[in-house]
C-alpha cells in the first residue's frame, strides 16, 4: 500500500486585543455670584462699580480641557421698564450691568440656553483638568450701576436670578454655547441702598462799592443751590454769620472793630429775615424764615436777598462776612 503524503494545515488564529481609552464624561458645578453695591450715591451722576466672584468645579478625563460657556441672565423678575437688567424696589428701579472685563466694556449676557436670554451672549473660559482629572476656577464678575440716574428714589433695591448658568463640554471645534451639558447656580442676589442725601453750593453775595455815608438801602442777591435725592424733603437755613451782634448780621473790615450792618431775607420784598432751621418740612425759626423744598435729583436754586440799610461806615476798605448755610433732610 502506498502511503500518500498529506498536508496538515495549521490554522493559527491570531487574536488582537485592541485597547480603547474611553473618555470619562465631564461633570461641572457652578456657584452663585451674589454681590452688593452698598450705599449708592446717585447724586454724583457717575457709575457705581462693584465686583464679586464665583467658582466652577469640573471633573473628567485627565489632561483634557473643559470649555465653560457661562451665561448671566436679565433676572427672574427684576427687569427695568424697557427690559433692561435692573435692581428694583417696588416700581422703582436702578439700571445696572454685569461685565466680563475690569474696564466694564464687555457686557456679560446670555444666549438663552439656560437662563433668560439677555444681551449678545455670555463669556467663555477654558479649564484644564490636569493629571488628576479635576480642577476648579474662581471667576470675577464686574458689575456697575449705570451713570446718570440722579432721580432714583431713596430705597433698598435688589436683583435676583438663577444666574450664572453654565454650558460645558470638552474643547472641540464647537463654540459656545453649542452642545455640552448644562447646570445653573443655586441663584444669585445683588443689593443696593440709595440713602436720602443732599449736596449744596452757594454763590457770593456782593453789595459792590458804596460810599461811606449810606443814605439809602443797598440791595444785592445770591443763590443757594440744593441737589437732593428724589422725593427727599429738606429745609435750608442760614446762620447770623461770623461777625453778628445778637441777631444783627455784620460785615467786618479785616480784623478791626469796624463793621457795617446788613440783613438777609427769604423774599424779594425783604420782609422775612433768614434764620437757621433744624427740621426737614418746617422752618423752626418761624414761618418764611427758611427755604423748604422736596428733592428731584436735580439742582434746585433758592435766592438769598441781601440789604444794607442806611448807615455810616466808620472806615474804608473791604468788608466781609462768612455765613454758614445748612440743609436739613
Amino acid at each position: 500500500m502506498l502511503s500518500r503524503p498529506f498536508c496538515r494545515l495549521v490554522l493559527y488564529i491570531i487574536c488582537f486585543c485592541c485597547l480603547t481609552e474611553f473618555a470619562n464624561a465631564q461633570s461641572c458645578t457652578i456657584g452663585a455670584a451674589s454681590g452688593s453695591f452698598g450705599t449708592a450715591d446717585v447724586l454724583a451722576g457717575t457709575s457705581i462699580p462693584s465686583t464679586t466672584t464665583f467658582s466652577v468645579s469640573c471633573s473628567g478625563t485627565a489632561n483634557r480641557t473643559v470649555r465653560l460657556c457661562i451665561e448671566m441672565g436679565r433676572g427672574a423678575s427684576a427687569a427695568g421698564p424697557s427690559g433692561e437688567r435692573a435692581l428694583t424696589s417696588g416700581a422703582n428701579f436702578l439700571d445696572f450691568e454685569f461685565y466680563s472685563d475690569s474696564a466694564r466694556t464687555q457686557m456679560w449676557g446670555s444666549w438663552g440656553s439656560i437662563v433668560t436670554a439677555y444681551g449678545t451672549g455670555g463669556a467663555s473660559f477654558d479649564l484644564a483638568l490636569g493629571s488628576t482629572g479635576s480642577a476648579n476656577q474662581t471667576i470675577t464678575v464686574y458689575a456697575a450701576i449705570l451713570a446718570s440716574q440722579t432721580t432714583a428714589v431713596p430705597a433698598s433695591y435688589s436683583w435676583n436670578g438663577s444666574s450664572p448658568g453654565l454650558v460645558y463640554g470638552y474643547v472641540s471645534a464647537s463654540v459656545c454655547p453649542t452642545g455640552g451639558s448644562t447646570t445653573t447656580s443655586s441663584g444669585s442676589t445683588w443689593t443696593a441702598t440709595v440713602a436720602a442725601n443732599c449736596n449744596i453750593s452757594t454763590s457770593a453775595l456782593n453789595f459792590g462799592s458804596v460810599s461811606s455815608t449810606i443814605a439809602s438801602n443797598v440791595d444785592a442777591s445770591a443763590t443757594v443751590t440744593a441737589k437732593c435725592t428724589n422725593t427727599t424733603p429738606y429745609s435750608i437755613g442760614l446762620d447770623n454769620g461770623a461777625n453778628a451782634s445778637g441777631a444783627q448780621r455784620r460785615v467786618r473790615l479785616a480784623a478791626t472793630a469796624n463793621f457795617v450792618n446788613y440783613n438777609l431775607y427769604t423774599d424779594s420784598a425783604r420782609s422775612n429775615a433768614w434764620k437757621t432751621s433744624t427740621a426737614t418740612t418746617s422752618c423752626t425759626g418761624g414761618a418764611s424764615t427758611c427755604a423748604l423744598g422736596t428733592g428731584t435729583g436735580s439742582n434746585q436754586s433758592v435766592t438769598v436777598y441781601g440789604r444794607i440799610p442806611p448807615q455810616t461806615a466808620t472806615a474804608a476798605g473791604l468788608f466781609t462776612d462768612t455765613v454758614v448755610v445748612t440743609v436739613t433732610f
